[in-house]
């Protein structure tokens, strides 16, 4: 999944109705506590990314893996999967529940979730999602077991960067929109006579 800029440009907020703003997501330094959630007994890349949400809390870590991959548009999950492929992932049914669209859930507790999968290639990689307070912390972790591997990645990580962002950003968004329809519903008064057929 992959960042040429550090940061995209915060737009607005406005309270009602839905928007289409981005949510901010900057790239960060890997916090120590947070490479100690992997299982990879070796790292040989990380990343991580930022997203910046008063809603951070109103899903577990598990949740925000599926908002982030399972909820994106069915041509980004269908391209994804695709992505993978090349690679080599070996991925399990995009329907099956206990998976996130595919890649096995190594970890999940309520503040964070560790999802798995490895490639044909000697690749094996981990994403974390981890809520806080005030965001959600995403991060890449990836062994490289052979030259292979190394070379492969060398030449896709700038992409997997790039589209790990827009995929925490535009997932971001959704919870947003989300949580200010629930907004807009409950606050709406109810029209004289609209309860009468």
């Amino acid at each position: 999944m992959t960042s040429e800029a550090q940061r995209t440009e915060p737009k607005a907020r406005t309270t009602g109705a839905p928007s289409n703003a981005r949510v901010p997501v900057l790239e960060v330094p890997l916090p120590a506590d947070a490479r100690t959630l992997t299982t990879l007994s070796r790292v040989d890349y990380t990343d991580a990314f930022r997203l910046d949400t008063d809603h951070a809390l109103d899903r577990t870590g598990e949740e925000w893996t599926r908002a982030i991959l399972q909820e994106a548009p069915p041509a980004t999950r269908r391209a994804l999967r695709r992505g993978w492929f090349l690679l080599g992932v070996r991925l399990g049914p995009a329907e099956d529940e206990r998976l996130v669209l595919g890649w096995e859930v190594r970890r999940s507790s309520p503040e964070f979730a560790v999802l798995a999968a490895s490639s044909l290639i000697g690749l094996d990689a981990e994403v974390l999602c981890q809520r806080h307070q005030r965001g959600l912390l995403v991060a890449t972790f990836v062994h490289l077991s052979n030259p292979v591997a190394r070379v492969v990645w060398a030449a896709i990580s700038p992409h997997h960067r790039k589209v790990l962002r827009h995929l925490i950003g535009t997932a971001g968004s959704r919870v947003q929109n989300d949580v200010s329809a629930r907004n807009v519903r409950r606050t709406d008064p109810v029209q004289p006579g609209a309860a009468r057929a």
